[in-house]
Formats: C-alpha cells, structure tokens, sequence
C-alpha cells in the first residue's frame, strides 16, 4: 500500500543505501599501487562505504558493483519488515505499472494454445484493434522472431510486443480460413489497467463491483461504475473486494469517503517520526444512500482491510466472507539517483476503533506469506468461524456495540467457509493440468462464427447446455488422459459446466460474460444476495 509522500524524513535504511552508492563512486578515486594503501579507514565513516570499497579495489576478481549493490540493500530491508522493499532501476516500471493504472503496448488479451499465442479479444479503440487484428488470430512472428512452436515463454512475447508510446513492432499472424501469414504494423499506445474487473445489477435492486485493486485510476472507475447502476436502479451495493491486494491507500480513502456521513473517521496513520494523521469523510458522498454488503477473504490485503475496517468500524454495512490478510503497515517511495527505489514502512494505520490489523511478522517471508494459505488451512480457520482465534486484549466496540478485534486482519460479521462442495479427486487433476482453460479457449476458436453472435451471459449457458458441453469436456479431459468415474462426474459435474460457460463467455464478453455465470457457484456471494433479499 502506498501514501502519497507528504515531506518525507530520511530514513536509516534509505541512508545507508544512498550511502552504498556514493561509497562505490568514492572508492574510485583512492589511487596508488598497493591495495592495502589504497583502502582508507575513515573514522565514524559508515562500515559499509569501507567494506565496498575495498572490495572494488582489492578483490581478486572483478565485480560487478552494481549487481552487488542490487544484492546488498534487500537484506538490509528484509530484517526490517516484510513490506519494506528495493525495487532496481530495471523493474521500476514493470512494479509501478499496475498502480499507475495503464502501460504501453499493442492492446491484446491473449492466452498460449498448442504454443502459439491466440487473440482472446483486442481491446477497444487500441492499437491492434486500429491496426485489423482480430480475435482468433495466431501471432507467429513478432519484428521477424518466431514467436510460435518454439516453446518461448508467454511472457518473453510480452517484453517483444511492449514497448515505449508511438513506437512501432511488426507482426505476422495466422487467420482461420487465410491462406498464409497476414502482416501487420501496430503502432504502441498506452494501454489502460484497469481496477474495476466487472459492475453489474444482479436482480432489480442489487448491484455488484469487482475491484481488484486500488490504484491511480480507481477512483475514477468506481465513480463511473456506480453511475452505470444507478441509471438501472441500484439500492443495494456489494463491493467485492476478495483477492484484492491494495494499492494505493488514496484510493481506499476515497471510495469509504463516498460510503459514510460527514465528519467519520476512515482510517488513521501514526509511526516513531509521523505525527498522528486521520482521514475523515466529507458530507456529500455518493453511495450513502444504498444498502452495503463487503466481501473479503484471506487474501484482502492493506487498502482492502482499511476501506473494509471503515465500513465495519462505523456501523455502515456488513461485511462477509473470511478473516483478511492482516497488513496493517504504511509504505512510502524514495526514489535513487540510478532509477531504483526503496518503500520504506514508515507508519501503521489503524481502524476507526483504534485497532491495528497487522499480523504479527518476522523476516521469513515465506512463513509470513504462506500462513494464509496453509497455516489458516491446517489450523480451520478457512473453514470453521471459531477457528479464528483473537485476544481479549485486542478487543474494540464499535459506535453500535459490534465487538471488533485487532491483531491481524478484519473478521468478518457473517463468516463463509471455503467452498470444497463440488470437489473431487478429478476435478483437482483437471483443475491442476490446466484443461478447463485449454478446453474453452479450443472450444471459442472452433465454434467463433456461432458464439461470436451471443451477446448476454444467458445466452451463452443455454446454448452451451443444449451442446452438452459437459460431456464434450469429460471426452476431452479423457483424451488428455484424465478419467473420472461416474461418482466424481456426479461430484463436480455442476462446477465443471458452470466453469466451462464462464469462461467461454468470457473469451467473446469478457468479464461482463464470466461474472454473472460464475454467481452461481459463488458461495460467498449468493449468502450475501440472501441477506439483503432476506
């Protein structure tokens, strides 16, 4: 999660790492013929300027001072918390991209079918859309490269196909019912990311919003999307939130800010060398008329938790699904002179309540990243309320008298287990071995002409049941050698046909198609569809 930075004090790591860097330029000036001489100790000077430069003027081979220095600074961070990061100069734009909210590119969604990358669908008005590429099309060639039948990584063509703004790449495709390769010269452009996956209404009064993170573009995205379902006459909101990781802390700010009444508190900030900072509402927000429902999971992280902590530490709405990450630390972005970066933690946030959300931590990140997934696991807390365990010394009220409780992440008000209806030993083979996807993207290119002409998510499921496409899949999986027995087709037979629809819909409407079918396997969402009809 990110702050916008608001005269930011230097901090020790920041030092030490703008020092190693001034230590390397400095070592190059210590002359003479003897190494020994050559290497001065300077008193009080730091430890590691001294270190490095010897090594650059002693060492027996050559070294690379700058990978060196890349190596260096993150085990300086590592030992501070999980979240203080170095980004290098060379993977500051790929890092940053997301939350800026576009990149430069030839606008394609694409997926990898019989190694070869496949147009799912152009993006509109972009590049490649402009240039006549069609959904369907087989890039082979990408500036004369073979791109196709050479197992060349998917994300090896990303780096060949991006590139600055206004520049050109040069494509050769291959078209269903063409004979030979087509060429193609697309002009770069800058590509929108975009925050809200999907908005829709789910019946007359609710409405729904994915949002899958938060960045520089998210306020916008909201704002419009909740202008789209107010022109359909939504009274009743659930904003989605499970899988998102955060982002800009900005944005969270501003969507609890359009949830609440004047003068409520949102969130506030307090660190060793930060003042106290609260955030609060403004009269005058857009949705504080509607009905709220959040959903979150154990994978709702930083901004997710602070726009969830509001909503529940206010009273404003209910909040389903299951206990969240628990990231609770403020980072802030000091750029270096080289074009690399340190986020430092330089703060906590805390709930309106007072509560702090981070869980506890150490330097191992692989214990502190993994316990969501397999410690919560083991322990039951995916699957049984109670398993959730938090101290009475950690405990909040709310301004209603809903007892809250800090330590690591937000409980949720109405808990949902992890869905395991549905799975079998088959479904997990074919869910391992990727056939689901392979499956629906062979599926679209043989069938594009009918499925091309299907424009609602209805649509698509009951053309796809009058195919029977899940006995056609079962075929399929069986000749990539995965058979299931007639007790396992029983078993996961819903979930595979859904499944199937979804992401068949999605390769011709995209998420406006696989949303609205995936609902109906979506446990979390259906018990927050039945609280507000009930």
């Amino acid at each position: 999660m990110e702050r916008k930075n608001k005269g930011i004090a230097v901090y020790i790591p920041v030092i030490i790492a703008v020092s190693i860097v001034a230590g390397i330029l400095a070592g190059r000036f210590y002359n003479g013929t003897n190494p020994e001489n050559r290497f001065i100790i300077i008193p009080r000077a730091n430890k590691l300027d001294n270190v490095l430069n010897y090594i650059e003027d002693a060492y027996v081979d050559e070294v690379n001072m700058d990978e060196l220095v890349d190596q260096t600074i993150p085990k300086i961070l590592v030992d501070l918390d999980p979240h203080s990061q170095y980004i290098p100069a060379k993977e500051f734009q790929q890092v940053i991209e997301p939350l800026e909210g576009n990149f430069s590119g030839v606008g394609i969604q694409f997926n990898m079918l019989d190694d070869t990358l496949m147009v799912i669908q152009t993006i509109a008005n972009g590049p490649s859309q402009k240039a006549g590429i069609l959904a369907g099309d087989r890039i082979v060639y990408v500036n004369d490269e073979p791109v196709a039948g050479v197992g060349m990584p998917s994300d090896s063509i990303v780096k060949l196909l991006r590139g600055p703004k206004g520049t050109s790449v040069e494509v050769s495709i291959l078209r269903r019912d063409v004979d030979g390769l087509l060429d193609f010269n697309i002009v770069r452009d800058n590509i929108p990311l975009y925050s809200v996956d999907v908005d829709y209404m789910i019946d007359d009064d609710i409405g729904y919003i994915k949002l899958n993170k938060f960045s520089a573009t998210t306020e916008e995205e909201f704002v419009n999307a909740i202008q789209r379902l107010r022109s359909q006459g939504i009274k009743k909101l659930i904003l989605d939130l499970r899988e998102n990781g955060g982002g800009y802390m900005n944005g969270a700010v501003f969507i609890a800010d359009q949830m609440l009444g004047g003068n409520e508190l949102i969130v506030y900030t307090e660190g060793k060398a930060r003042a106290k900072e609260e955030f609060r509402s403004i009269p005058g927000g857009i949705c504080t008329d509607l009905e709220l429902e959040i959903l979150i999971d154990e994978n709702s992280a930083s901004a997710s938790e602070i726009l969830a902590g509001a909503v529940q530490d206010n009273d404003r709405g209910k909040i389903i699904g299951r206990r969240s990450f628990g990231k609770g630390l403020v980072q802030e972005q000091k750029p270096l002179p080289d074009g690399s970066a340190i986020r430092l933690t330089v703060a906590r946030y805390f709930t309106p309540t007072g509560r702090s959300i981070q869980k506890p931590y150490s330097n191992d990140l692989n214990e502190y990243y993994g316990d969501v997934l397999f410690n919560r696991r083991l322990n039951g807390e995916l699957e049984v309320a109670d398993s959730n365990k938090f101290s009475d010394t950690l405990k909040y009220v709310t301004p209603g008298g809903n007892v809250v409780y800090g330590g690591g992440g937000i409980m949720p008000d109405m808990f949902v287990p992890i869905d395991t209806t549905g799975i079998s030993d088959y479904y997990i083979e074919i869910r391992n071995k990727g056939l689901l996807y392979r499956f629906a993207l062979q599926y679209s290119d043989e069938n594009r002409q009918v499925l091309s002409g299907l424009s609602a998510p209805a649509d698509f499921v009951s053309y796809l049941e009058k195919q029977n496409i899940l006995r056609k899949f079962i075929t399929f999986a069986a000749g990539e050698g995965v058979r299931g027995s007639q007790r396992d087709i029983n078993t996961s037979g819903k979930i595979l046909a859904v499944q199937l629809s979804a992401y068949i819909a999605r390769n011709f409407i995209d998420n406006q198609g696989f949303y609205p079918i995936i609902q109906e396997i979506d446990n979390t969402l259906l018990k927050a569809i039945g609280e507000f009809r009930n």
